[in-house]
């Protein structure tokens, strides 16, 4: 059989909390018999005392004259002394019961002939038990003589300990019907508490079987507070904000990829399939082919990039220096065609980034430039530190981008318009290139270049940064 979280969370506390009142109600048992016990003697202890205090000058309450013989001293220390509840007191004088305290015990025991025989043959103090009717008793014999009087007298002080102790049984039984209760209400709210506090737990798995079973991956727990629970929310929703991340990274690549490879599939069947034996036929469709495969392949690797720009561990950061990452493009550009190649300024600074994918995003904005402009023209490449910010750029002396068009181009198989036809792309380049720049923080934009043509600029928050000289 299933038992849930919150039943054993309250089990175990109902076991606990059972265990720490059946200890202390123990405990409180045995301190109260111990006390009782220590009372018991300590009276017993305290009637010998004032007997003897009272018998240095006995009295007669009534007359206030002094007693002279053991039985009127007897009588008028029973006058003087009142019993507490559950206590008798009664004397016995020359081997016979004679005064009882005024108050009526539980039960008579000096009406007992052979007890109080016995009784009268003590000759000094003596504590004993006696059983009757009324449970255990526990009493002291005081031997009592006055100068001048041949008679023999003796007090008895009696405690009836079964019915002391009664009130202790009382007492710790209604702790115990007080600690069930206790008990019962602990459970009644340690079950209201921890259905609260597994809540969220719950809401937890409810959500992932509706994920499991829907693949809706939006769905979000709202736990305020800031405790394990919330924490435990937290971190779910950041894994769910995590896998729909990564399931969108892989819709999008599936769509694209066959979006985008459909095309050449097709062209390369096509061609197959229409090919002759004719020498020149088959080597013009190699050709063609061969072609339409690297395409492929420039487009499978641009994908792949994309995907990757959306995971953990896209970007390796180093310490790049600015100006030799600015000087570096520039170098590796020339040979992409024949155009004034200039750098316009280098950031004297250095950030930490990936050199590779900043390499990678700059080469993109060359090669675009270099599709839309001709032999001849301009292209430039700079880096500089402005309002806080490193900005790279690069810009050309091309045809440029109309305003409609600025953030569109950065989309996924856009081609912008104005190409010279000498190259052709798949339309992933500038969107390669704003994924880069997000990954790092930043932006890129668009805008116009100073006398005419496109300025791609890409602005890098300065999280750490060191200035050289």
């Amino acid at each position: 059989m299933r038992v849930s979280a919150r039943a054993r969370i309250v089990g175990w506390m109902l076991a606990v909390v059972g265990l720490a009142l059946s200890v202390a109600i123990s405990v409180t048992w045995s301190f109260l018999l111990t006390r009782l016990d220590d009372r018991m003697d300590s009276e017993l202890d305290n009637e010998v005392k004032k007997l003897r205090e009272y018998a240095q000058r006995p009295y007669n309450p009534e007359t206030g004259q002094p007693v002279t013989d053991v039985e009127s001293m007897l009588t008028s220390y029973l006058q003087l002394n009142v019993p507490d509840r559950w206590e008798t007191f009664f004397s016995i004088v020359d081997g016979k019961a004679s005064k009882v305290s005024a108050i009526e015990p539980p039960v008579r025991i000096d009406t007992d002939e052979a007890l109080v025989a016995r009784m009268a043959t003590v000759t000094k103090p003596e504590r004993r038990e006696m059983e009757t009717a009324r449970g255990t008793v526990q009493y002291a014999v005081i031997p009592v003589s006055v100068a001048g009087d041949p008679g023999r007298g003796h007090l008895v002080v009696a405690h009836f300990y079964d019915l002391h102790r009664d009130d202790i049984v009382d007492a710790v039984r209604v702790l115990g019907l007080a600690a069930l209760a206790a008990l019962g209400l602990s459970g009644v709210v340690g079950w209201l508490v921890a259905g609260q506090v597994l809540a969220p737990v719950r809401l937890v798995r409810q959500t992932a079987e509706q994920i499991s079973d829907s693949s809706d991956l939006t769905r979000r727990l709202d736990v305020p507070g800031d405790d394990d629970v919330a924490a435990l929310a937290a971190t779910f929703n950041h894994m769910l904000d995590r896998l729909e991340k990564a399931f969108v990274v892989q819709r999008h690549f599936m769509d694209d990829a066959g979006h985008e490879l459909r095309t050449p599939i097709t062209v390369i069947r096509g061609h197959l399939e229409l090919m002759g034996d004719d020498p020149d036929d088959r080597a013009e469709t190699l050709a063609l082919v061969t072609d339409e495969l690297d395409r492929m392949n420039r487009i499978v690797d641009d994908l792949l990039t994309l995907a990757k720009s959306e995971q953990p561990g896209f970007l390796a950061l180093d310490h790049v220096e600015l100006a030799d990452l600015t000087v570096s493009v520039v170098a590796k550009a020339r040979a992409l065609g024949e155009r004034q190649w200039r750098v316009d300024e280098v950031a004297e600074a250095r950030l930490p980034a990936d050199r590779q994918r900043l390499t990678q995003a700059l080469m993109q904005l060359v090669a675009n430039a270099v599709r839309h402009t001709t032999d001849g023209d301009l292209i430039a490449v700079g880096s500089a530190v402005r309002d806080g910010r490193v900005e790279l750029w690069v810009r050309d002396s091309g045809p440029g981008v109309a305003p409609a068009e600025r953030e569109r181009i950065f989309g996924r198989f856009v081609r912008g318009a104005g190409r010279t036809g000498a190259h052709d792309g798949a339309g992933l380049g500038l969107a390669i290139v704003r994924s880069i720049a997000q990954a790092h923080g930043g932006t890129v934009k668009v805008t116009e270049a100073p006398g005419g043509g496109a300025c791609f600029v890409m602005s890098l928050p300065l999280w750490e940064l060191w200035r050289i000289g």
